[in-house]
Formats: structure tokens, sequence, C-alpha cells
């Protein structure tokens, strides 16, 4: 019988798994399971090397749905993604986004219908990817900021941890509207702006409560 599982990840040990899961049941999904793996980075490992993603490769059949947040779960290398998401296409597995509900499969057999779907896979990918790099040099300058002012007013704490900091992110770059992000992350609407119009500052914030 076909399943809907759900593949969850984290990069690091302070971020949680559990709010990945509570967006996708409250996004529709009826999930049969949830295969997650905890600390690890999308950027150096790719799906078939985590402790999880192997399990997950053994357990997709044809017909089950795999949901993720977004592909930035599967990864945030370009290749690795893509390869991915094609695999399982072709076995018969049907991937599912929370994040603006999308759907790949790989029932069309029409050409134009593939190109449009492949670009957007394609798209989708390099997205994660150039939106880990951006991420990455944003926490570099975030703790030189933090080293600057080590026993100095910390300012106030931040209403939003990694994993918020990353969902924002990960929505600005799709293009969704701060009203959208506010609503799915819980966030104020100046919270949000202020994220997407300064994100080494936000980073930086973090850095200095240690979050």
């Amino acid at each position: 019988m076909p399943q809907t599982i759900l593949y969850a990840r984290v990069s690091t040990t302070d971020q949680t798994l559990a709010h990945q899961k509570t967006q996708a049941e409250k996004a529709g999904f009826k999930l049969d399971e949830v295969v997650a793996d905890h600390g690890v980075s999308g950027v150096s490992t790719v799906l078939r090397e985590r402790p999880e993603g192997k399990r997950l490769f053994d357990k997709l059949r044809k017909g089950d749905v795999l949901v993720v947040r977004w592909v930035d779960r599967l990864g945030r290398n370009y290749q690795d993604v893509t390869d991915t998401i094609r695999e399982f296409m072709r076995r018969g597995v049907v991937i599912r986004t929370v994040i603006n509900n999308m759907t790949f499969n790989g029932a069309t057999t029409d050409p134009m219908q593939e190109a449009v779907r492949d670009a957007l896979i394609a798209f989708m990918a390099a997205t994660a990817q150039a939106q880990a790099e951006a991420t990455k040099e944003a926490q570099k300058a975030g703790i030189e900021a933090a080293k600057g002012i080590t026993g100095k007013y910390r300012g106030k704490k931040p209403s939003y941890d990694r994993d918020t900091l990353s969902q924002v992110q990960t929505m600005a770059a799709q293009g969704a509207g701060t009203t959208t992000i506010a609503k799915a992350t819980g966030l104020s609407r100046q919270t949000v702006l202020r994220i997407k119009d300064d994100p080494v500052a936000a980073e930086a914030a973090l850095e200095r409560w240690g979050a």
C-alpha cells in the first residue's frame, strides 16, 4: 500500500525537526511516517550519505508520496537535489512540497510539460544552493560582528531562531511576500522585513545571543 512519508532535516544541533512535521500536517498532509536527519548539512552531505537519507532511498516505492517542506530539505547542492528528484520520479514516487504545495512526478509524457517541470526543478535546486552560500556568508559576517561586542549590550533578544530565520530566507528567495512569510512563520511583518532587508544583521543578532 502506498505511503506518504515526510523527509525532514535540520543542519545544526540547536534546531528542531518538530515544526516541519507540524507545518506538513497543518497543510493537510496525512503522514504515515517521518524520516529525519538531525544535525546534517545539506551542502556537504548528499542525501544518500546521510543516516536517514539512505533509509529513504531504501523505503520509497512506486506510488509513494515524498513530502518535504521545500527542496532545500533534500539538500543544498544543485546536482544532488536534481539527481535525487529525478531518480525518485523514475521510481514512480511523487514529490510534494509543503511551501507553495508543488507536485513533481514522472507521469507526464508531454515533452513541453516535461521541459517546464525539469526547468522548475533546476531553478528550485539552484535557489537552494545559492541561498546556502548567501547564508554562509551572512553567518561569517554575523560571527565577526558578534566578536566585536562580546561582554557589551547584546540588544533585544531575537523573536526567531535559526530554523525560522532559514524559513524566512528560503521563502523570500522564492519570491513570497512579507505578509505570506509572516503568517507562515508566526513572526511580525516588521521582523520579516528586517530579516529580508539585512540578513547579516539578523544572523549577527542570533550570534550575540549564542543562538
